[in-house]
């Protein structure tokens, strides 16, 4: 198999037989294609007993959802692959393993996690991971500063720098997060009630000289491997454990880029959840993203500073305070990134279940008009937002 093609349901069957690492790869018999996104096949391969035991991704040259009309690179297989392999060197308790990919094919067989639930849903149920937030925290607290100036030698990070270039997949995420919701645009979707909201973003040059800031230093701030779509929908959860995937949009960017995704997607829940359960359990779930919000920045920021302390590879670098100040501007970052999330979520190509599986209309258009007013708050005071006690103080003031 050495020619691309997609594969059908067999050839995934085949191709976990050969690359899965199974002791008795006959034992492979079924395939189940189980995809949702937007990019990709993904095949669960299931044993004689119906029990599912490897995954098989296979990328499109193609937006799934769109069609051949919007062609796609395959080497993001190569790109994802790499980028979780790279993390699972340093984190690998919190990186879906990879047992094998293929370039030409654009696949990879990885493991099953059917043991897991994916983070998005058991958030929208108002189920507590007690250890959750505070896992991803130190998964991004490892990859990040282990794929930064703050370990590598400048010569090899620059080697890797260049290992990672990922114009296409980074083109889509610089489309939809710095420009679509900010003009009119045929891949944009919202309530016809929040017309006069969400045209209100075009018109504000402020928000907009802000949003122009945060996308150029997604340009050209390369501090470390980044993830690149670190939302709730990407990372699995079962108690005390927890597994990032997909990575194909990995790229070398700002470290507040995945540190932003992942509060947004926590704070576009603590939108919705008013849409999505009792009043009661809705203010129980909203405290718990309330801790979520600190254990996720502290389980990264104290993590990072460890490792600076123990390990910065660069002496200047490793200079008494200034992991604090770094840490400062990419708290600024992540912030102004989160902002740049709740907005694309809630007006852009790719929205939430979060938020539209809210079944009332009128309850819907409200948890996403919050989302849109707190996205476009957190892009304007990034700089004025000193810590994560002052967010959830500003969350709170503004309901």
């Amino acid at each position: 198999m050495s020619q691309y093609r997609t594969f059908t349901a067999k050839d995934a069957v085949e191709y976990a037989r050969q690359f899965g690492g199974m002791g008795n790869p006959d034992s492979l018999v079924d395939a189940q294609e189980v995809g949702d996104g937007n990019l990709n096949l993904v095949f669960k391969i299931f044993d004689v007993d119906g029990v599912s035991q490897r995954v098989v991704k296979q990328a499109l040259p193609y937006v799934r959802c769109v069609g051949e009309s919007w062609p796609l690179t395959l080497d993001r297989a190569r790109l994802e692959a790499e980028t979780l392999l790279e993390h699972a060197r340093h984190c690998p308790q919190h990186t879906a393993r990879i047992l094998h990919y293929d370039p030409a094919l654009a696949a990879m067989v990885m493991e099953d996690l059917s043991d897991h639930a994916i983070w998005r849903g058991e958030l929208m149920a108002g189920k507590a991971y007690p250890q959750a937030a505070a896992q991803l925290g130190e998964y991004l607290a490892q990859t990040l500063f282990h794929t930064s100036d703050f370990f590598l030698p400048a010569q090899q990070k620059k080697q890797q720098v260049s290992r990672f270039i990922n114009p296409e997949m980074c083109a889509i995420t610089e489309e939809l997060f710095f420009n679509e919701p900010y003009e009119q645009h045929e891949r944009n979707s919202y309530p016809r009630a929040l017309e006069r909201l969400v045209s209100s973003l075009r018109y504000d040059n402020e928000l907009k000289r802000a949003v122009a800031a945060l996308k150029h230093r997604f340009f050209s701030h390369a501090e470390a491997l980044l993830h690149g779509d670190v939302h709730s929908g990407s990372i699995f959860v079962a108690q005390n454990r927890l597994k990032v995937i997909d990575a194909e949009f990995g790229f070398y960017g700002p470290m507040g880029f995945d540190i932003g995704s992942a509060l947004g997607n926590l704070l576009l829940n603590y939108c919705a959840l008013p849409g999505l359960l009792s009043p009661r359990e809705a203010a129980d779930a909203r405290e718990q993203r309330f801790r979520q919000l600190r254990e996720l920045w502290w389980g990264f920021s104290e993590g990072f500073s460890n490792l600076v302390a123990e390990k910065s590879y660069d002496r200047a670098l490793a200079c008494s305070g200034y992991a604090s100040d770094f840490l400062d501007k990419v708290w600024r970052d992540a912030l102004g990134y989160c902002g740049t999330e709740l907005i694309r979520r809630s007006v852009g190509m790719s929205p939430v279940a979060d938020l539209t599986q809210i079944a009332d209309e009128a309850m819907r258009t409200e948890c996403i008009r919050h989302a849109i007013t707190l996205g476009r708050s957190l892009i304007l005071l990034s700089n004025h937002i000193i810590d994560v006690e002052a967010l959830i103080a500003r969350i709170r003031q503004n309901g």
